[in-house]
């Protein structure tokens, strides 16, 4: 049921981005995509996130004809990365979320670049440069939000249904 939920919250929230929210100007760098995709990743662990991820990334690839792959890649990674930071520390604490977004923010537009560039494709590294502290504060700005609404769609799990946390040694 988790999955069926998380796909259609990921699809309303990437057809709101792409359909509205990028004709203002702040949310051309921006992503609430990212932020409902993270949020979601630290709730459920790391595979869920890297299987919405790249669920997501999909859409959002064949949705702007853009290169198909890119999106997908980065947001795999990134589905899965802050899945397992849940998973193994922070999953309860109050600035994970923040934490999270403020990370996967600026790995994601510098690896988008690094990945179109790679690719041969135009790469403006100077305008990600200048796009990324704009698109770092919308992001934390609506971490809060998106991450209460997303904690209310997804309850944390019982404790037989409850992703295995992992023990550090040491």
């Amino acid at each position: 049921m988790d999955g069926i939920k998380a796909a259609l919250v990921l699809f309303v929230v990437a057809l709101l981005q792409l359909s509205v929210l990028t004709e203002y100007r702040p949310f051309r760098t921006a992503s609430i995509v990212v932020v409902a995709l993270l949020s979601v990743s630290l709730l459920r662990g790391s595979v869920f996130g890297a299987v919405a991820g790249f669920m997501t990334g999909l859409l959002l690839d064949t949705a702007t004809l853009g290169t198909l792959g890119i999106t997908s890649l980065l947001l795999t990674v990134g589905g899965f990365w802050i899945g397992r930071y849940g998973e193994t520390t922070a999953r309860d604490r109050f600035h994970a979320p923040y934490l999270s977004v403020a990370v996967v923010t600026v790995l994601y537009a510098f690896g988008q670049v690094g990945l179109q560039f790679v690719l041969g494709e135009p790469a403006p590294a100077g305008l990600v440069a200048q796009g990324v502290p704009l698109a770092l504060l919308v992001n934390l700005l609506l971490t809060l939000p998106v991450y209460t609404l997303i904690r209310r769609l997804f309850p944390p799990l019982e404790l037989g249904d409850r992703v295995r946390e992992v023990r550090l040694l040491g």
